[in-house]
């Protein structure tokens, strides 16, 4: 269980949340909805114990899985497989028993075997008092169904992808059996099935949930409150009933909170006047001054009608000149240790071309707009980048952002032809304001990195566009927008994505299919590709 009481959240100057208090108990599955920048990943991160509240105490009952939108996924040598069972403390427990089974076979004499035997069974029951060898199983079921087959389970974290890697990460705080889970953004690099999947498994957990979502089918499925972060009140609106009726209701309330505050604007404007009729009359001066408290009451005692949320105007930069095949590649291959990726993979991107990658997950996608990118070398092969290219490259991992910077000094970085006023009108209409722009990047939420990302590709005059899943962690209202930049982008854009509405609204030329690297005119049979990948 997790208890809230009288928290405040703030981030730098900025009031977030006032005294806040609410629960997580068992049975619990509560939905964190709200604009991106609200708040909802700093909230999380207090719940889970990552820092601290400006004000008021957070108490937990029990272990917590925290999810976080950008996962660590510890040591990158270490097997994946061992991963997901070290949330258990399991891949320890099960290391040992395979050093002191092989010291037992190449024992040479009585006493190492026997020595060797004692430590073997001292870990057996160790193992036993864990769950036994089924544990195993269970890690291995919860994988499989994140698409994590025993291939990849083998595989060390270092040679994953980044899907890959978050997928490893949910399968390990799933298995972890804590008593209440905190995730952020689950489904993303989820296929359709696993989505499903993950869907009833969260329906079923019997423990606490808080999980932050853009997905509506899954809150739809498996939530039964809503907590609703609303920045622009610095409250959290709590509702205890499931996804529909939440909508339903939440209208309901603003129509409420909009009746009341116009009859309270009616009757205080009555007052007001009443009361500067009166201030032309000394003998009424006292009776004046009580009508205008009366009506400064009256508007103190309603709550502010919501303003609307505010939304990053996106548009992508008017492409510099180029020539007409700004980019190519021939005969690119890339494997990590054993791990052959792809190979012999070419690819000619013309000028204004729309080309979309697919393949299953861990099929090179990402790699390959890294290797076009020029952040990592390919084994074989050349990229040649073509008269006049300027690349603008959108990383899934935001690796693009240097978060032990500032935002303002990223967008500079990127920007270097614009003088600081003209970057901060920029990172204005991205919604990073005042002392928004002076925050470490390593603190924004997922959201707010997307948003500080995508600003730095609007700077970039870019003429060849390389964009990996530019719609995760977005509210829908920032979702539309990137698709809008998208569709009216009159450059080259070269995308990965599992989210049909991108490549709808990218109406692409070309598909490039990993990891045969087959080349082929868009057609809508490919669109029933695009969830799977």
């Amino acid at each position: 269980m997790i208890v809230a009481r009288e928290v405040e959240v703030r981030v730098g100057a900025r009031l977030l949340l006032s005294s806040v208090s609410f629960q997580v108990a068992s049975g619990d599955r509560i939905g964190l909805v709200g604009r991106n920048g609200a708040g909802k990943t700093t909230l999380t991160r207090m719940l889970a114990g990552e820092s601290l509240p400006s004000g008021g105490a957070i108490t937990r009952t029990g272990p917590v899985g925290y999810l976080p939108q950008d996962p660590r996924t510890g040591d990158l040598h270490m097997l994946a497989r061992d991963r997901i069972l070290s949330a258990r403390g399991l891949d320890h427990i099960l290391r040992r028993l395979t050093t002191y089974s092989m010291a037992m076979a190449e024992a040479t004499t009585d006493e190492a075997r026997d020595s060797a035997m004692t430590s073997y069974s001292r870990a057996e029951a160790e193992l036993a008092a864990a769950g036994g060898y089924g544990v195993e199983a269970e890690a291995a079921r919860i994988a499989a169904n994140l698409g994590l087959p025993d291939r990849v389970l083998g595989q060390e974290i270092g040679t994953l992808s980044g899907g890959q890697r978050r997928r490893v990460e949910l399968a390990r705080i799933l298995f972890s059996g804590a008593d209440t889970l905190l995730l952020d953004e689950p489904t993303n690099h989820l296929d359709a099935d696993s989505i499903v999947w993950l869907r009833s498994y969260l329906k079923d957990y019997p423990g606490g949930l808080v999980v932050i979502s853009h997905d509506s089918g899954l809150l739809d499925a498996v939530v039964n409150k809503v907590f609703h972060l609303d920045a622009n009140r610095a409250e959290l609106d709590q509702y205890a009933m499931d996804w529909k009726k939440y909508l339903v209701q939440r209208e309901t309330d603003e129509k409420r909170r909009k009746r009341e505050r116009a009859n309270a604007e009616r009757k205080a404007a009555r007052l007001l006047e009443q009361s500067e009729k009166l201030h032309a009359k000394a003998t009424k001066a006292t009776a004046a001054q009580n009508m205008a408290r009366r009506a400064e009451r009256l508007l103190s005692g309603t709550e502010g009608q919501r303003a609307a949320d505010r939304v990053a105007k996106i548009r992508f930069p008017e492409p510099a000149p180029c020539g007409k095949v700004p980019l190519t590649a021939s005969d690119l291959s890339k494997s990590y240790g054993s791990l052959e990726v792809f190979t012999g993979v070419d690819l000619a991107i013309d000028r204004g071309a729309n080309v979309v990658v697919l393949g299953l997950n861990g099929a090179g996608k990402t790699t390959l707009l890294r290797l076009l990118s020029g952040i990592e070398e390919p084994d074989t092969g050349e990229v040649h980048p073509g008269h006049g290219l300027k690349l603008g490259y959108y990383a899934q991992e935001h690796e693009t952002i240097d978060v032990s910077r500032s935002v303002l000094d990223n967008m500079v970085s990127a920007s270097p032809d614009l003088n600081e006023t003209e970057v901060r009108k920029i990172l204005g209409s991205f919604l990073f304001t005042g002392d928004d722009v002076d925050k470490p990047a390593r603190v924004l939420s997922g959201g707010e990195k997307t948003r500080l990302a995508l600003a730095m590709l609007v700077v970039s005059a870019a003429n060849v566009l390389l964009l990996d899943e530019p719609t995760n962690n977005l509210d829908p209202a920032s979702r539309k927008e990137v698709l809008d930049a998208i569709r009216t982008y009159a450059g080259a854009v070269v995308l990965v994505t599992h989210d049909e509405g991108a490549v709808e609204a990218l109406q692409p030329d070309r598909v490039l299919l990993l990891p045969d690297g087959d080349e082929d005119l868009w057609s809508p049979e490919y669109a029933e590709l695009i969830s799977l990948a």
